[in-house]
């Protein structure tokens, strides 16, 4: 693709510049293949590059699979997106709504006044949150002792709505909980189905919610930022022994594997001969969502994990069947009603269906929304469509 160069130039720049310790960026066109290309090393300090094949944990950018799987069930008519949660997950029904604390920190609760929908939580208006973006959710987990996210218990999930669905864009766990639906209606495990129905028509095979030995050895390690700028590689603890599969954000993958996914996307569903999803179905996932609303800034409540993130300062932006969405060309070049989210350690992908492009950049660094990795990308997009 033409830009290549120019965009190995920019990465290579800032590798040797220190911004990042490595990086791969990979983007295609709908019938052309286009590129994955790594820059600099997989841990600051050693020897082995980063490639288009290593491993890195994509986080949040696994709830567009997660939304492609439920929305291919909803195709075959085995989950809705408007009809009652509960009827497929009953535990949902009994999520109730924060209202406050008392003058002794005890949450107070209620009933919402809407039940949730599979609509309401792959569109984040269901009244869930995550507790880096809010100071409530952690004072309410807190106040009802539940376990964290990080902690893999299923107890975690049962955090209260921030405000009844449908009222509010809030970005939150919603995305789990249709991973939870999903699994309810096919008797698999997240990872199993997902394996079945996306990742082996798709090729995605370095692809999982669980490393094999062969995916260990390919993966790249997460560094953290510090105050002065440094990078400091963090040390894997013991894994967590998960009661379920994160539809949210548990996905480990390759820049080249979410290439094959986001091309599907790009293509209107279809892979080669594969077709996974239908396109008046790829052309709802990407439809404005939430007309009336506006996807709004994420203030972070945890600055060790995030910083403040605003995908398109000064714009007001739409959010699809999972996926952030510009209502306006953006300053990098990409068409109104693009596509586009991120992973919590600076990994993001946009696609194009306007210009008919897609691209993925893979970083694992810590906080999310860090100012050079956040720079890099938006320079990787705008000299791509400048070419």
């Amino acid at each position: 693709m033409r830009g290549q160069e120019q965009v190995a130039l920019r990465m290579q720049a800032a590798v040797q510049a220190g911004d990042i310790p490595g990086v791969v960026v990979a983007a295609a066109g709908r019938e052309d293949a286009g590129f994955v290309q790594g820059f600099g090393v997989r841990r600051l300090g050693g020897a082995e590059p980063m490639a288009p094949d290593t491993v890195v944990w994509i986080a949040s950018m696994t709830k567009a699979v997660t939304a492609a799987a439920a929305m291919r069930l909803v195709e075959a008519k085995r989950l809705a997106l408007d009809a009652p949660a509960s009827e497929v997950l009953p535990e949902i029904g009994r999520i109730q709504v924060l209202d406050g604390f008392d003058a002794d920190g005890k949450a107070l609760l209620r009933a919402p006044r809407v039940a949730i929908t599979l609509r309401h939580l792959l569109t984040h208006t269901s009244g869930f949150s995550y507790e880096m973006w809010s100071a409530d959710t952690i004072k309410a987990r807190r106040a009802l002792g539940l376990p964290p996210m990080a902690s893999g218990k299923l107890a975690a999930l049962n955090l209260p709505l921030l405000f009844d669905p449908g009222e509010a864009w809030h970005y939150g766990i919603g995305v789990d909980w249709a991973g939870r639906m999903v699994e309810a209606v096919t008797g698999q495990s997240l990872g199993t189905h997902f394996a079945e129905t996306i990742f082996a028509p798709l090729g995605m095979a370095d692809t999982g919610f669980q490393l094999t030995d062969a995916m260990r050895a390919r993966l790249a390690p997460i560094h953290a930022r510090g105050p002065d700028g440094s990078l400091t590689p963090l040390e894997r603890g013991v894994e967590v022994e998960r009661e379920f599969d994160s539809g949210g954000g548990g996905l480990y993958s390759t820049a080249r594997d979410y290439l094959a996914f986001a091309r599907m996307i790009l293509n209107g569903g279809r892979h080669g001969r594969e077709r996974l999803l239908r396109p008046e179905t790829i052309a709802m996932m990407a439809q404005d969502q939430i007309p009336r609303m506006a996807v709004q800034p994420m203030i972070s409540a945890v600055p060790a994990a995030s910083n403040d993130a605003d995908f398109f300062p000064g714009q007001h932006c739409g959010w699809g069947l999972s996926f952030l969405i510009n209502r306006h060309p953006s300053p990098q070049g990409r068409s109104a009603g693009g596509l586009a989210w991120a992973g919590m350690a600076n990994c993001y992908y946009w696609i194009d269906h306007g210009r008919g492009t897609t691209g993925i950049f893979i970083s694992q660094v810590l906080p999310f929304f860090d100012a050079k990795a956040v720079t890099l990308f938006r320079d990787f997009e705008a000299t791509l469509n400048a070419a």
